[in-house]
């Protein structure tokens, strides 16, 4: 057996490939399912939280930052542990499906919040003003003249920080839940093979590669025009 039939053999055995392809295809399903959930609620719930923060309330803004700081220092393993094995405590039991979702939607709320109110802070004081005498109110200003220019200016960010913390996923293998890469150290453990781990490898790339690329157009299509 030559060197490359033994590298082949090792990492890309098509036996225990077609033996745990399911494995891996239910993985992608759930983590298909997480990166939705997080995008989701972590986006929205960091919008909210900016526009609470423009209405300069200073005990409320106060908290938001103490909020907002608090999980962007916390590495998202150390909360995925908080929730999932803390929570319990209080008579709260959420499996490890939930406990990722929530940790991760925390962190890219954090995250996100501070790059929507990086952008709405960007707009020119002027606009306000020119905004509010023609008879808006603060609430029509911040919503329809303010929030469509920061947006714009927050898509670049908030496109790559949102794809780097869904990526985090993979750290729901950690409180059992079956995605890819959870999926494929099972398979791992029960064939001596690392081929599943090359498979989950490839899953990856094919989840996330084309949300990557399509990160970039969205990007290059709201930049703005010099």
């Amino acid at each position: 057996m030559t060197t490359w039939d033994r590298f082949t053999e090792t990492f890309f055995n098509a036996k225990v490939m077609a033996k745990y392809l399911p494995d891996i295809l239910s993985g992608m399903v759930v983590t298909i399912e997480l990166a939705v959930l997080i995008i989701v609620s972590g986006l929205f719930a960091g919008l909210v939280l900016a526009l609470l923060r423009a209405l300069a309330i200073r005990p409320l803004n106060w908290l938001i930052i103490f909020v907002v700081d608090l999980f962007r220092s916390l590495p998202p393993l150390v909360i995925i542990v908080l929730i999932y094995f803390g929570l319990p405590a209080a008579d709260i039991s959420p499996s490890g499906f939930v406990s990722t979702w929530l940790s991760l939607a925390f962190v890219l709320m954090a995250f996100s919040e501070e790059i929507f109110w990086a952008g709405i802070t960007s707009i020119p004081k002027g606009q306000w003003e020119a905004s509010r005498s023609t008879g808006l109110s603060f609430g029509q200003t911040l919503v329809n003249v303010v929030l469509p220019q920061a947006l714009r200016l927050t898509i670049p960010p908030l496109t790559n920080r949102t794809i780097a913390i869904t990526k985090g996923t993979a750290l729901g293998t950690v409180v059992a839940v079956s995605e890819i890469l959870g999926q494929a150290s099972s398979a791992v453990s029960n064939s001596y093979n690392p081929s599943p781990l090359m498979m989950g490898a490839a899953a990856y790339l094919v989840l996330f590669l084309p949300v990557v690329v399509a990160a970039r157009w969205v990007e290059t299509k709201f930049a703005w025009k010099r």
